[in-house]
């Protein structure tokens, strides 16, 4: 029990995180806040952070070994499993123009796939290819909802523009030059400050340390950048080979505070009320999806690594932030994505404990009584 409550942590502060957000909602009322100058830049930069924390985390020695399935999950895999999720959402919701939410929360959330690696019996295989397939789907997501929203808010009669959205109707073109400048302006400082092998000195010291300082400035305007003009194609391609040295101990716990941001402004956007049936129907549609889409995905490898992926789904800060993002242009977005995605993790939390558990026993060799024939079947010798 006391190791099914361990486990179940990250579940807990999750709820007790969006009760908060909810509570303060109904203390302080937050009706006006998406029209807020400052909602629509900081969800621009949760997301972009979520986003760099993603792709930087990725192993990309680990991923070659897999790199065809890899491509596979985050292309075909994405867009099945919103094709997958839509029908029962369109069934659920009954507003064409909401189907942009089986997008939203296709992805795979990194952050709770790395809390999982330590307590996973996935082979170190399975365990890459989820990590890789959560890290690189989350950009794969954001860009098909920033594209499909505006055709989704058209279908939307009556919807007001919403300037939250990650790239807007009209720049599609400059946003993609823009991108390739951000990676271009990246990869050139990161070659200007890479460390170079030199004979040792007393000023290395300094200089590393100014190299490294100069480094985390360069990423803070990428990040800027990023949450200015909507570059998330441009920071989640950074985040594949900029990597400050001084960041890499403090990227998780970043990370962690911008998920817990979310998830207390999508708390607070609750004070109009929850659609518990649709958000349900939601969250079990997104894992059912993953179910047969990551059981197809993962046909070369082992039986017990194909069920593990199957069972993988989880949304985290890019769904959140997502939700939040659309919410403004699509004002039911967060009473049905809130439950959503308290479904999913619920459901990840029991399928993945109950097959844990199974793994576990199956696993366990037999104890030397456990052993020994029975009384019975012993056969004596005459006399």
């Amino acid at each position: 029990m006391a190791r099914t409550l361990r486990a179940a942590r990250h579940l807990w502060i999750m709820l007790a995180v969006l009760a908060f957000g909810w509570m303060l909602s109904t203390v302080t009322g937050t009706g006006l806040l998406t029209d807020s100058a400052a909602y629509p830049v900081t969800v621009s930069l949760l997301l972009a952070v979520g986003l760099y924390g993603s792709t930087s985390g990725i192993d990309l020695a680990e991923a070659r070994g897999d790199l065809r399935t890899l491509l596979l999950a985050v292309t075909v895999g994405v867009l099945a499993k919103a094709a997958l999720i839509v029908p029962v959402l369109g069934f659920a919701v009954g507003q064409p123009a909401y189907l942009i939410l089986a997008v939203a929360v296709a992805q795979i959330d990194p952050l709770s796939v790395a809390a999982l690696r330590s307590r996973s019996r996935m082979s170190e295989r399975g365990k890459t290819v989820l990590s890789v397939w959560s890290s690189f789907d989350d950009p794969v997501t954001v860009l098909l909802t920033a594209y499909l929203a505006p055709v989704a808010l058209s279908a939307l009669n009556g919807a007001k523009d919403s300037s939250a959205l990650p790239v807007t109707p009209d720049a599609y073109a400059l946003t993609m030059l823009g991108n390739v400048a951000l990676v271009v302006v990246a990869a050139l400082a990161w070659f200007l400050l890479r460390p170079r092998p030199r004979a040792q000195g007393c000023g290395d010291g300094r200089t590393a340390l100014l190299r490294a300082s100069v480094s985390l400035l360069v990423l803070g305007g990428v990040l800027v950048a990023a949450t200015a003009y909507g570059l998330m194609l441009g920071v989640a391609i950074v985040g594949l080979f900029y990597r400050p040295p001084l960041l890499l101990p403090v990227i998780g716990p970043v990370l962690a505070t911008a998920y817990y941001l979310a998830l207390v402004a999508l708390g607070l956007l609750l004070v109009d009320g929850v659609e518990p049936g649709p958000g349900i129907a939601l969250g079990a549609a997104a894992f059912g999806a993953q179910m047969v889409v990551g059981w197809f995905i993962a046909r070369n490898l082992d039986r017990s690594d194909r069920v593990s992926l199957a069972l993988g789904q989880q949304n985290g800060v890019t769904a959140v932030v997502l939700a939040l993002s659309l919410q403004p242009a699509f004002p039911r977005t967060v009473a049905i994505v809130a439950p959503a995605v308290v479904t999913v993790n619920v459901v990840h939390f029991l399928t993945n404990e109950l097959w844990n558990r199974r793994q576990l026993t199956r696993s366990v060799p037999p104890t030397p009584d456990q052993a020994r024939p029975s009384p019975s079947c012993v056969i004596r010798s005459p006399g």
